[in-house]
């Protein structure tokens, strides 16, 4: 969870929810508010998607290490 919480690609995506907020208060209420709120969370879908394909790809990499160093070692 902490890697979640503290990569800067979710925090800015999340910090993005506060003029999305703003337009809803303030702005006419219409389809566009719909696409901006879409759009938001169809971007903090993507830094989620992206942190967590990071870490697969990071214990990937560790298991093919892993099998190359036993493969030596026969």
């Amino acid at each position: 969870m902490r890697k979640y919480l503290f990569n800067m690609g979710v925090i800015g995506s999340l910090t993005s929810a506060l003029p999305v907020v703003k337009a809803t208060r303030q702005g006419p209420r219409d389809w566009r508010l719909g696409l901006l709120w879409a759009s938001w969370i169809i971007g903090v879908a993507l830094a989620v998607g992206a942190v967590a394909q990071r870490e697969d790809g990071i214990r990937q990499d560790e298991l093919e290490r892993k099998l190359k160093k036993a493969a030596k070692g026969k």
